[in-house]
């Protein structure tokens, strides 16, 4: 099968969308498959070319045999609606453009976020004749309501048309959790339609390690009981109040936070947390990916956590499932939903409600008090990961595409 594949995000960049549509496309390619992703040039989330990469209109580059083509877009930092705007936008018509003179595929798909990727995708499908696949990996501009960056009027309501068009004119639409899915059918989508493909992780990339003394030396963390937050420090991730937690827990010396990663609203928590003098709190920059697993061997506990908004109740966040292959007792902080039912269902962590920095510190104090507990909660975790391998993930996306050529 020839694989048509749009994504803004993709490696270098580390971020879930690029990581996951990656690591799906080199197991489909060592499959038989031909893969060509069209991207842009790396530079989320800061705004920032990476190193050795230009903004040029058109550049090819082969990794494990996937053709990459990049386009040339208007590179924007993650913050800022109207800048973030014209980067979504430029992205969407260049996708398109590139896209209409590859090589002929079988089928085009696209992801979001971003949701101009979708457009894109469905235009190249629509103007050459072929199935487009839909690849819901979170509810725009659901998402960004959610978070304060949209407000209800006639732009939303144009938005919210135009994703429902797409929806209706894809072949087939993978939602990355079963509640995007019931959010889809209860807005008049067709179930028989959509399949539900939710996320994993690349195993032979993330397994249990001793902790990397060199680096926890480098952040003075070679003898700490270390929260690891590891991902986007953005707006939908309501991290103000690990940091509410962390002021509560300063008197316990034992217990370190580490943030790790970029976004629109790290340097406010950096700032926040110098200001309150949080000397447990401990910031990382970006690491490469392949660097991750040591990054997560520093930790003693996974933290993924979100603000209380009830659209973040619908998503899985990615980094879950990491933290099961890495084998860690995870501490969700999310709304109530899908999420909470991968980790008490495994029982494999625990859930706090989200906001709540008392809740949160008694829960860090309890799991670092309670190597018992701990220790169940890491046979757990690892026994769940399996469940959730990228391989399977793969392979169901694969049955997605011939659906749609049925």
């Amino acid at each position: 099968m020839k694989i048509l594949f749009l994504t803004e995000n993709f490696p270098p960049e580390t971020n879930a969308a690029a990581t996951r549509v990656y690591e799906r496309a080199v197991y489909w390619q060592n499959s038989g498959h031909k893969v060509t992703i069209i991207t842009c040039a790396p530079n989320f989330p800061q705004g920032v070319l990476f190193e050795g990469y230009k903004n040029h209109w058109c550049q090819t580059e082969y990794l494990f045999g996937i053709k990459v083509v990049r386009v040339k877009t208007y590179i924007s930092a993650n913050q800022g609606v109207v800048r973030r705007s014209l980067d979504f936008l430029s992205f969407g018509f260049m996708g398109f453009f590139v896209g209409l003179f590859q090589s002929k595929p079988d089928i085009v798909a696209a992801t979001s976020p971003q949701f101009f990727a979708a457009v894109a995708g469905w235009a190249v499908a629509a103007c050459r004749r072929l199935p487009f696949i839909f690849e819901l990996g979170d509810l725009w501009p659901t998402s960004i309501v959610a978070v304060g960056a949209m407000k209800k009027g006639f732009l939303l309501s144009s938005v919210e048309k135009l994703e429902l068009f797409l929806y209706r004119r894809a072949a087939r639409v993978a939602a990355l959790t079963h509640a995007f899915k019931k959010n889809l059918i209860s807005r008049g989508i067709e179930a028989n339609k959509i399949d539900v493909v939710i996320n994993g992780v690349d195993l032979p990339r993330y397994a249990p390690q001793i902790r990397d003394e060199k680096l926890a030396k480098k952040w003075l963390l070679h003898d700490k009981f270390v929260i690891g937050y590891l991902g986007t420090h953005g707006m939908a991730h309501g991290l103000s109040n690990v940091l509410d937690a962390a002021e509560r827990l300063l008197v316990n010396k034992k217990i370190r936070f580490l943030l790790a990663g970029a976004g629109a609203d790290r340097e406010r928590l950096v700032e926040d947390a110098k200001n309150r003098m949080l000397s447990n709190v401990v910031f990382m920059p970006t690491q490469p990916k392949e660097e991750m697993p040591a990054v997560w061997s520093l930790c003693d506990v996974a933290l993924v956590h979100l603000k209380d908004n009830f659209a973040f109740g619908e998503v899985i966040p990615s980094k879950i499932f990491e933290a099961m292959a890495m084998g860690l007792p995870i501490l969700i902080a999310i709304p109530d939903g899908e999420a909470r039912g991968i980790i008490e269902n495994n029982a494999a962590g625990i859930w706090v409600p989200p906001e709540n920095p008392k809740a949160l510190a008694e829960a860090i104090q309890k799991l670092s008090s309670d190597s018992h507990l701990c220790s169940k909660l890491v046979a757990n975790s690892l026994a769940a990961a399996p469940r959730y391998s990228r391989t399977v993930q793969a392979n169901e996306m694969i049955s997605v595409f011939k659906k749609a050529l049925l």
